[in-house]
């Protein structure tokens, strides 16, 4: 399920480095601040948001302005409802106006994807330390996969035969800097290709790809 939520224009600047801080922010308070999935994989996903005005150090939104949260658990998805009707504020002034839902479509068993937040791919390699993977990466399709399934596990349903991969051959993908919370996160902003049965490719377009889908990286349209 996916919600899509309309916010309020506003002449205030979101700088780049709160955006997506103050949507986690808004996001966990809709949840609610004391729930059994924090500290869990995040079985949902959500995008920056869309139809911005962008200036030099930020961004403004317009009354057409959205974003949208989607979550493979539909009472999840009924929480996060009721939490935006109790408090709709995000920051700022900026609220959401309203909601729409969407249901989760019928996919083939092979579907490209366009992110609508950057894909954050992360290899451990010690405690501490970690390797960020673009897109580029001959690794980083692995990983994506290895972090779908454990989701796919987390949620009982079977990983058998998916594949999370890159789309390497789309000729405007790019390298992003995400800083957050002052620590920098290389992602990429490059489509992804999902290969496997319907219900788990309908499985990642609700809860994202790659790594820190809770905190905004990673959704997919």
């Amino acid at each position: 399920m996916r919600l899509v939520l309309n916010v309020s224009g506003s002449k205030n600047i979101i700088y780049f480095h709160q955006h997506q801080v103050f949507l986690t922010g808004a996001l966990h308070k809709w949840i609610g601040r004391r729930n059994e999935i924090h500290g869990k994989l995040s079985l949902y996903s959500f995008s920056w948001l869309q139809n911005v005005d962008i200036v030099s150090n930020g961004i403004r939104t317009r009354d057409d302005s959205y974003f949208f949260i989607a979550a493979y658990d539909t009472t999840l998805a009924k929480r996060i409802v009721q939490g935006v009707q109790d408090d709709p504020t995000i920051c700022f002034g900026i609220e959401v106006r309203g909601i729409a839902i969407m249901e989760t479509p019928v996919f083939q068993s092979r579907q490209e994807f366009y992110p609508a937040s950057p894909v954050f791919v992360k290899k451990y390699l010690e405690p501490r330390k970690d390797k960020h993977l673009l897109f580029n990466d001959p690794e980083a399709g692995e990983h994506m996969t290895t972090v779908l399934k454990r989701k796919l596990r987390q949620a009982g349903l079977s990983d058998e035969g998916v594949t999370v991969s890159f789309n390497t051959a789309y000729p405007n993908a790019k390298a992003k800097m995400i800083t957050y919370k002052t620590v920098n996160n290389k992602a990429s902003m490059c489509p992804v290709v999902v290969e496997g049965t319907p219900e788990q490719v309908a499985f990642a377009w609700e809860v994202g790809v790659g790594n820190c889908t809770g905190i905004g990286f990673g959704a997919l349209k």
